[in-house]
């Protein structure tokens, strides 16, 4: 009797910890979500977004669009309908998404319908992209509250959230990567070419005279 009890105490203790290990791990990700914007360039996006508190990852990416898996020349040559964009994900727990989305509309320009900065085309246009009514309800507000900030009308699009296709590899991080690429100013590394990238676009210029003190990445790209 003495074996058998000590037996199940075991498988008891054991399925304890299994049950404590599920919990945990179901609580640490409870407050994951995902939020996709289009803002233009997504190498700006992407490096925005990296710098805010709670936020976990950002993807630069495709969307919005009727293509499957598409290149980065077959969306920017135009025809696939997609939007370059960003996929963040982020603790709610630490940043909500209205802060995220207000974030996202003080970084660009929402009064542009023909693209951001020095990027013209579809493909870059500004959008929100939502799965539900809730998603939907906090992005028409950031709109309203966008609208009411600048006194214009904003044409950032809030759209039905559909398959992301990541683009490549070599997007990614491109704002902090450390590879040789050939560019207008010459052989550059990756970060390197992204500043001069960015400053040439007009990007920091243009959503300062847009949104003043209330411009939340001006001072990191200085």
């Amino acid at each position: 009797m003495r074996l058998f009890s000590s037996a199940r105490k075991h498988m008891l203790l054991g399925g304890l910890i299994a049950l404590a290990s599920f919990t945990q791990a179901n609580s640490s990700s409870a407050g994951t979500e995902t939020l996709t914007v289009a803002g233009g360039c997504f190498w700006c996006v992407e490096s925005d977004f990296e710098s805010v508190p709670g936020v976990l990852d950002a993807v630069s990416g495709f969307t919005g669009g009727t293509v499957d898996n598409p290149t980065y020349k077959q969306v920017t040559k135009g025809g696939t309908g997609h939007y370059e964009a960003v996929k963040i994900t982020f603790d709610s727990d630490k940043v909500s998404r209205a802060k995220l989305l207000d974030l996202f509309f003080q970084s660009v320009d929402p009064t542009d319908s023909g693209g951001q900065f020095c990027d013209r085309g579809a493909s870059y246009r500004t959008a929100v992209f939502v799965s539900n009514t809730e998603e939907q309800k906090l992005a028409e507000t950031a709109v309203r509250n966008a609208q009411r900030a600048l006194g214009q009308t904003i044409v950032t699009s809030v759209l039905q959230a559909g398959a992301f296709y990541p683009a490549d590899a070599y997007h990614q991080d491109y704002y902090k990567g450390s590879r040789l690429v050939i560019t207008r100013f010459g052989p550059k590394k990756q970060s390197e070419a992204y500043k001069r990238y960015r400053a040439a676009c007009g990007r920091d210029v243009r959503v300062q005279q847009l949104w003043g003190n209330d411009a939340p990445f001006i001072k990191a790209h200085k």
